[in-house]
């Protein structure tokens, strides 16, 4: 999405460049519309799955620009979000192991409790029927 904001008068053109050669396939925009006090917006959307080192960027031009206003787009993940990825990642592991050893251990515990269980029952019958 590209927009644009707080601009006088109507007349806009927003396009997009794919590693510098504009876009025109996938582009989809609104008008100029009324922002209120005599400005007006305009909104551009661009549907396209970019890769790693492609260069998509966003031109604005306007009457009260000097020149052509770009806006480059970074197709990669900031440090930040990939510190997220990796975190979270880890976590989803973690998490995985210790529901794993935690459902091992329950089942073993079980199987102890269920085995005692049988050899308590067992003992009393042979004692009943001893007497």
């Amino acid at each position: 999405v590209c927009s644009a904001y707080d601009f006088y008068s109507k007349q806009i053109r927003v396009s997009w460049l794919w590693n510098g050669q504009e876009v025109t396939s996938g582009v989809s925009f609104t008008e100029a519309m009324p922002s209120g006090d005599w400005f007006y917006q305009v909104h551009s959307f661009l549907e396209f799955t970019p890769t790693r080192g492609e260069r998509i960027a966003c031109r604005v031009e306007h009457l009260s620009l000097s020149e052509a206003m770009l806006v480059v787009w970074d197709t990669s993940h900031p440090v930040s979000e990939r510190a997220k990825m990796v975190i979270g990642t880890f976590l989803l592991i973690f998490g995985f192991v210790l529901m794993s050893t935690r459902f091992i251990y329950y089942k073993k515990k079980l199987r102890e409790n269920f085995t005692l269980c049988q050899g308590d029952v067992r003992q009393k019958l042979l004692h009943y029927f001893a007497l």
